[in-house]
């Protein structure tokens, strides 16, 4: 049974020995069928240390029947689409009660301990994967995902780039990005109409220096709401007038580092 899913969407049948399954494009569902990008991920996180892993998204399994099977880790999926749920605990048993029924977005922090984050996260939110993720980012030292590349480019850029504004800050504020490769439309099913790319984030050992995380939130969302205006216009009622008179409001917000920013949230009022 389809539900709400489009007519489109039932389009895509996918016959397999553990059940029929479809692709819900209303789910971001475009699953990686590419073994030669699935080993890359699955090295990267080997690179890692964790004994904890929360994969996002795991869809038909293309990558969870490689992470079930890493020695010594606890393991847990979080699967927002029942069909799926269904077909990943028919094909492979041991997911029982590994898979969380429910939506990332929803779901409360899956380990007691720190944990790794990795998936091929749906595009359609998965800007809000990564907020989400800031929220727990004391709990989790590593983050390995693939997302539209828009959205990776986004998270990875540096100040002075066109796509560097409030999602780079904020996620550079806590973790060190590193984009590690392109993964081609072609190596989905069905093909994705946009390019993707695979990120790593790590956490930062030393904490950043702001007057406190709220305020710097609001200096650099503030600041980025009207990015085309100096620095001056855009955050004015945030600082007194003499504090304004300083040259590095003449400046664009996206000419700033995360730690001017930082810094910046020390003058405010």
């Amino acid at each position: 049974m389809i539900g709400a899913a489009s007519f489109k969407e039932a389009a895509f049948f996918y016959p397999t020995f553990a059940g029929m399954y479809t692709l819900k494009k209303s789910l971001g569902q475009h699953f990686l069928k590419d073994e030669n990008v699935i080993k890359k991920i699955i090295a990267v996180l080997q690179e890692e240390k964790f004994t904890n892993l929360l994969e996002v998204g795991p869809g038909a399994g293309a990558l969870t029947k490689h992470l079930m099977q890493l020695p010594g880790v606890d393991f847990k999926a979080v699967e927002l689409d029942e069909e799926k749920v269904i077909y990943l605990t028919k094909k492979y048993p041991v997911l029982k009660e590994k898979i969380i029924h429910r939506s990332f977005l929803d779901m409360d922090k899956p380990f007691d301990q720190p944990f790794t984050v990795i998936g091929n996260f749906p595009y359609n939110i998965s800007t809000q994967i990564l907020f989400k993720l800031l929220e727990w980012k004391d709990d989790v030292p590593c983050i390995i995902g693939m997302f539209q590349k828009e959205v990776a480019e986004r998270a990875a850029s540096k100040e002075g780039s066109k796509v560097y504004g409030v999602l780079s800050v904020l996620v550079q504020a806590y973790y060190e990005v590193e984009y590690l490769f392109d993964v081609s439309d072609q190596c989905f099913d069905p093909p994705p109409k946009v390019q993707s790319g695979v990120i790593r984030l790590k956490r930062k050992t030393s904490p950043l220096d702001y007057k406190s995380e709220r305020s710097f939130w609001v200096l650099v969302k503030t600041a980025f709401n009207q990015r085309r205006k100096t620095m001056r216009n855009a955050v004015k009622s945030l600082f007194d007038a003499e504090v304004l008179q300083d040259e590095l409001f003449a400046r664009r917000a996206e000419t700033l580092s995360v730690e001017e920013f930082a810094a910046l949230t020390h003058r405010m009022k």
